[in-house]
């Protein structure tokens, strides 16, 4: 509880964005019920297992079909990752962030049955991360708008005050990340503050990124590190996840389809419309590898059922062609056959 020096210290004096929120969750538990940082580890561990859960769920309900990459299924395979364990199963922002981003996304794909689970959702994300809060209220409000799983007379009143209340945490948001405002010069001295507390000597992932053009900062922060960046174990076991979400890339240009798009569940439209944003800051941020991994592992997820759900959606479409050419062709034959007898009886 020394990581924010207090006052007079009690539980809603610990209350804020950031790490005081997390020290005042983890006051009630560690200062009253005398719980040990092990029982803490297993406590933010369970979050991000549901977490994990909720994305699962969505994938068993919504996806048509599975995909096979070297004959090993991505499904039930992307979620055996060891990143997307690692970072969200102890004491931290990462695993409070992991499942309140993921239970959004599970209430608002079944609003009108869910939507308190996204209120609660959208509280415990804002005060851990408030820009990951900001983005994940406009990602679902803009994703709304553009989905048609929603009727329109919910659909307008839904995305606008989505809308809105993102444009209401502007201010906060701003505060917390000590900017005046969202203009291109605060992101690039931001940046550049970042990048230069990142790489230095003692950081043995640091990247030096300030001389990288834009496409290259973009693959850095998406796909590495890769096997010739590993300096440890660690690294060298993202360099498959890394290779994998590389090699899944290359199909969304062949599998992109305005009816992919438009019957793709509202979940994974929500997550890749925050994650867009959070990457683009991100990539211009951080120069450190490891602080890569852990900072991406909220959002890269829903690249990578992005990149699946496009492969499986028209391999499934394919799949119902070919069952529609052969129950025609079946019934050419049948017609045919049906001729013949009628010609050959007396």
């Amino acid at each position: 509880m020394e990581q924010v020096k207090i006052i007079d210290p009690d539980w809603m004096k610990y209350f804020g964005e950031g790490t005081t929120f997390i020290l005042w969750l983890c006051y009630f538990p560690s200062q009253v019920l005398g719980l040990s940082y092990v029982t803490g580890n297993i406590l933010f561990g369970f979050l991000g297992f549901m977490g994990i859960r909720y994305i699962f769920i969505m994938v068993v309900e919504l996806f048509p079909t599975n995909h096979s990459v070297l004959n090993i299924p991505l499904f039930p395979l992307i979620f055996y990752f060891p990143n997307l364990h690692f970072w969200s199963s102890g004491v931290g922002k990462d695993s409070v962030a992991f499942w309140g981003i993921a239970l959004f996304l599970f209430g608002i794909q079944n609003y009108r049955s869910r939507w308190w689970m996204a209120i609660v959702a959208l509280f415990f994300v804002y005060f851990t991360r408030p820009h990951m809060g900001q983005a994940l209220i406009a990602g679902a409000g803009i994703a709304i708008l553009l989905g048609t799983e929603i009727k329109k007379e919910y659909k307008y009143i839904l995305g606008a005050l989505a809308l809105y209340f993102a444009f209401s945490l502007m201010d906060s948001t701003l505060a917390a990340l000590k900017l005046t405002d969202f203009s291109l010069e605060s992101m690039e001295a931001f940046s550049e503050s970042k990048v230069s507390n990142l790489n230095n000597a003692r950081v043995g992932s640091g990247v030096d990124i300030s001389s990288y053009s834009w496409p290259m900062k973009l693959f850095t922060y998406m796909f590495r590190p890769l096997f010739f960046d590993a300096h440890n174990i660690m690294a060298f076991m993202s360099s498959f996840e890394n290779a994998l979400y590389l090699w899944l890339s290359f199909f969304i240009y062949r599998n992109w389809t305005p009816e992919a798009i438009r019957d793709m569940p509202v979940f994974i439209k929500a997550g890749m419309i925050t994650f867009v944003p959070v990457t683009l800051a991100f990539m211009n941020a951080l120069s450190n590898l490891g602080i890569v991994m852990r900072m991406k592992n909220m959002t890269m997820i829903y690249f990578l059922l992005f990149c699946f759900f496009l492969i499986s959606y028209n391999k499934h479409l394919r799949h119902l062609r070919a069952q529609e050419k052969i129950r025609y062709y079946q019934r050419r034959e049948e017609i045919i056959e049906a001729k013949k007898r009628a010609a050959a009886a007396p």
